[in-house]
């Protein structure tokens, strides 16, 4: 039988509970996924695509069903280099079915064989958004339940409370 492998594409810039929710979930529908980390130069990202990768790979546990990979470019490309037609988002709000929903009908014009498939987020991490933990770790808030230990670890030493 066939391994149904998905791709769960993002920023991850931090790797939030939202995040991990996600990916565990997702590994009850698939036998694995491939965490596609976004190397945007264009973007100013808090962490390098390096750093967010091990931070992935170490909230994680180096768990054999989730391999974590970079990419630029278009989604759909890397799809395709990686043989997986299924992409795997987490919707935590209906502003965000807006957003991916176009973003899923485009990839799906680019590649005919893309299909997405839309998670909600789990009620205890609807509210958690990359942006607000850099946010609020950067402003000297607590985020130590929002992130994974080795992620708090990292914003602490690129954000030191005073």
């Amino acid at each position: 039988m066939p391994s149904r492998i998905a791709l769960y594409p993002g920023s991850f810039d931090p790797p939030t509970h939202g995040h991990l929710s996600i990916i565990q979930r997702g590994l009850r529908i698939f036998d694995g996924l491939i965490v596609a980390v976004l190397q945007n130069p264009a973007k100013d990202a808090l962490f390098t695509v390096e750093e967010r990768v091990a931070l992935m790979r170490e909230a994680l546990k180096n768990d054999p069903r989730v391999v974590v990979k970079t990419f630029s470019g278009l989604l759909v490309k890397f799809a395709e280099q990686q043989k997986i037609n299924t992409i795997l988002r987490g919707l935590r709000a209906v502003s965000d079915f807006e957003y991916e929903f176009q973003m899923a009908n485009m990839n799906r014009k680019l590649d005919r064989s893309i299909e997405t498939l839309f998670m909600m987020t789990g009620e205890d991490y609807f509210y958690i958004s990359s942006r607000f933990v850099r946010d609020v770790a950067r402003l000297g808030g607590d985020v130590a339940g929002l992130v994974p230990p080795n992620v708090l670890e990292a914003l602490s030493k690129r954000f030191p409370r005073t």
